[in-house]
C-alpha cells in the first residue's frame, strides 16, 4: 500500500495532480482543498490512499492526515464511494465537515452535487460517534461528550424508546446543560422530556 508520494508536481488541476517520483508520474485525485495548496513545478508531498476496485486501480491524494482521515471515513458509510467523498471534501473543509456532522446539519450535505436526503442522514448517523477531532481555528471540536451521549442514547433504546426522538432530546439536552453532565443525570432528564 502506497502511504505517501514526494516528488515534483507535473500537473494539477482543480480534480487531479500528477506527481512525478523517480521518473514515474503519478496520478492522484485530489479534492478542490487539495488543488489549492498545490504548484506546478514545486516539490510536495501527498499523502495517498488507494481505491482499488474490479475495474480500476486509482490513487487519491490529500495534503494532510486530516482531510485523508475524512475520506476514509466517509467511504466507510454503506452509498458513499470515493468521488462522493472527494466531492463532499471539495465542498467543505475537513473541519467544517466535522461541525456539519457534529451540528447534524443534513441541508450543509444536501447542497453538495450528488448527496440526497437519504445519503446525507446515513453519514450524518454512522458518523457522528465516530468521526474524528479536528482543529477548528483556536478551538478543538471535541467527541468526549459524545461518549456521554451514545451510552444514554444507549440506555433509552434498551429502554424501547424511539432512537430518533431519544437522540434530539438528548441533543437538546446537552445543548442547555453542556457536555459536563453525568450519563445518569442525563438520562433522567431525558425521560422526563420523553
Amino acid at each position: 500500500m502506497i502511504h505517501h508520494l514526494k516528488g515534483i508536481l507535473t500537473e494539477n488541476s482543480p480534480t487531479h495532480a500528477v506527481i512525478e517520483c523517480g521518473g514515474i508520474g503519478y496520478y492522484l485525485h485530489v479534492s478542490l482543498n487539495t488543488a489549492e495548496q498545490l504548484k506546478t513545478g514545486e516539490q510536495v508531498t501527498l499523502l495517498v490512499q488507494e481505491v482499488i476496485r474490479e475495474d480500476a486501480h486509482e490513487l487519491f491524494g490529500f495534503a494532510d492526515q486530516h482531510e485523508r482521515e475524512s475520506f476514509r471515513q466517509l467511504t466507510s458509510v454503506s452509498g458513499v464511494g470515493a468521488n462522493t467523498a472527494r466531492m463532499v471534501l471539495s465542498s467543505m473543509k475537513p473541519s467544517d465537515l466535522t461541525e456539519v456532522i457534529m451540528g447534524r446539519d443534513v441541508e450543509a450535505f444536501k447542497r453538495i452535487k450528488g448527496i440526497g436526503a437519504k445519503t446525507a442522514q446515513r453519514i450524518i448517523v454512522d458518523l457522528h460517534d465516530k468521526f474524528p477531532a479536528f482543529e477548528v481555528g483556536a478551538e478543538k471540536v471535541s467527541t468526549s461528550g459524545n461518549t456521554i451521549r451514545s451510552e444514554a442514547l444507549l440506555a433509552l433504546s434498551s429502554l424501547g424508546f424511539d432512537k430518533t426522538k431519544a437522540s434530539k432530546t438528548l441533543d437538546n439536552i446537552l445543548k442547555t446543560e453542556g457536555p459536563t453532565i453525568s450519563v445518569e443525570e442525563l438520562i433522567k432528564l431525558a425521560l422526563k422530556q420523553l
